[in-house]
């Protein structure tokens, strides 16, 4: 069965060494996204007991049994895609998918494929489980963003307040409010800066920006300064901290932005007319059209910092 499966699923392979399968499967655990094993299903479940840690993270597993009269999707089911492996599989080798996911189940649409789908970040996991539960007892969410959607799922209905929704879609905060919120990586930092100027000024910056601004520190999806900080190390550290994206752009390109703010000082020192808004408009830029600033620049005593929008549309 399993030197059959490998010659119809493609990027596959049977794991043949000599040793306990259960030091297999630890071995196996980080390196593949998933493992199909052709055994009983309890001596997966013991085997893999000590090495489920997060569902982002572990990869997916399926059980057949010898005949492959029965797939089954046992772990990461959505974000890992076993449930699609398995509906793969048991076409291919003409046996029944075993799906156990309630809004499989139930035809209701899968919260964390659909963020996933959506470039959303889940700010808090375990109100993601409940709302998912939320939606197949009651068949409905009720959902509240700021942003234009093409279309959303039929079991989602909009509402015009965050205090009324079970899930907010937004790069804004609502400190008050209970709901599930999934933030889009939307904003760009646009960042100027003096010499020598240290990680904790960007940090503190960045830090004020969002808190005066009332925006999500989630839904930052890059920074963007010119090319003559690229060798700026207390930016380079501060960004390296945040684990995100570092655009640079030069004179040129920022000079071609219009409707930002303008420097005299700016000019003579970098020849750019200026640098924090329109790096956060370039580094904004995607598909569906240029960036939009939504917060013009700030100084503190070293460092400029401004904020622009991503285009985003929702989808089912």
């Amino acid at each position: 069965m399993a030197e059959k499966i490998c010659r119809l699923q493609p990027d596959c392979f049977v794991d043949t060494r000599d040793m306990p399968v259960f030091t297999k499967m630890a071995e196996l655990w980080q390196e593949v996204d998933g493992l199909i094993c052709v055994m009983a299903a309890g001596i997966v479940v013991r085997g893999l007991a000590p090495l489920c840690q997060d569902k982002k993270k572990d990869p997916c597993v399926l059980v057949l049994d010898e005949k492959g009269r029965f797939v089954i999707s046992l772990l990461s089911g959505h974000l890992g895609g076993g449930n699609r492996l398995a509906t793969e599989l048991a076409w291919k080798i003409g046996g029944q998918a075993v799906i156990t996911t309630g809004s499989d189940v139930t035809g209701h649409t899968a919260l964390d494929l659909w963020a996933e789908r959506n470039g959303l970040v889940v700010e808090n996991r375990k109100k993601m489980t409940e709302m998912s539960a939320k939606l197949v007892n009651e068949g409905r969410l009720h959902l509240f963003t700021d942003y234009e959607n093409d279309s959303l799922p039929e079991d989602f209905q909009r509402v015009s307040t965050p205090d009324s929704a079970d899930i907010v879609v937004s790069d804004r905060d609502y400190p008050n409010c209970s709901a599930l919120f999934l933030r889009p990586c939307a904003l760009t930092v646009g960042l100027g800066c003096n010499r020598g100027t240290g990680k904790e000024d960007f940090e503190t910056a960045v830090h004020e920006l969002c808190q005066d601004e009332g925006l999500a520190r989630d839904a930052i999806c890059g920074f963007a300064s010119i090319d003559l900080k690229n060798d700026e190390q207390g930016l380079l550290d501060f960004v390296s901290g945040e684990g995100l994206a570092l655009q640079f752009y030069g004179k040129k390109e920022l000079n071609a932005v219009q409707g930002v703010s303008t420097s005299a000082a700016v000019l003579a020192a970098t020849g750019a007319k200026g640098v924090a808004e329109p790096a956060a408009i370039l580094a904004a830029e995607t598909d569906l059209g240029p960036g939009q600033l939504i917060v013009r620049k700030r100084k503190w005593k070293d460092v400029t910092a401004a904020v622009a929008m991503k285009q985003i549309r929702l989808s089912v």
